[in-house]
């Protein structure tokens, strides 16, 4: 198992003990005294429940467009975010939405056309970013196994659908603020780093 996807499982394990940490202790409170007023820690609990379901569908569903690609037959490729991490990594989260009447295959071209990347499936590989100050192209990043770190399985999608997608590349310099998203068959987009 690659060592970055390790870090976003336990991520999403750590996250996921969090939440129940914090659901447990908010339940603890039930059995002890009920408190002279009633109304008020009735009102309070919904209150504390309705702000922790929004925190975290909040972090699930990001509400910023970076970007938007057009690509054929319609599909777009809608980015929603490009965060760098500490380990020198930069990951780019977005959707590809089908906003036509009728389902479409996704073009294999998106791929890339790298003999190691091929073998794995229909996977967004080809996607690259041009940092022109720097005079650099860095292509997604690939696992020990040669498996693009992006997302895989994918193929077509329904009338109306969307597909939530990422990508990992290697993170450009701090100094470089903005870099030039690159999908085949799609149009580029300027990307504003932060």
């Amino acid at each position: 198992m690659n060592a970055r996807y390790a870090r976003t499982i336990r991520r999403g394990v750590v996250a996921a003990a969090i939440t129940s940490v914090a659901l447990f202790v908010s339940g603890c409170g039930a059995e002890e005294k009920p408190n002279e007023n009633k109304a008020a820690s009735t009102s309070a609990a919904p209150q504390r429940e309705a702000s922790a379901t929004q925190g975290s569908q909040g972090v699930a569903e990001p509400t910023e467009t970076l970007a938007l690609l057009k690509g054929q037959k319609g599909v777009e490729l809608v980015i929603n975010s490009a965060e760098r991490d500490s380990g020198g990594f930069l990951t780019i989260k977005g959707q590809l939405k089908n906003p036509s009447g009728s389902s479409v295959l996704l073009p294999v071209e998106i791929r890339g056309d790298e003999t190691e990347v091929i073998k794995h499936g229909l996977t967004l590989g080809g996607a690259t970013l041009v940092d022109s100050v720097g005079k650099k192209r860095y292509y997604v990043l690939r696992d020990t196994d040669g498996r693009p770190l992006t997302t895989t399985g994918l193929d077509s999608i329904g009338p109306g659908k969307s597909t939530d997608v990422f990508m990992q590349f290697p993170a450009p310099p701090t100094s470089t603020t903005e870099v030039s998203f690159q999908l085949p068959t799609f149009e580029p987009a300027t990307l504003k780093l932060s």
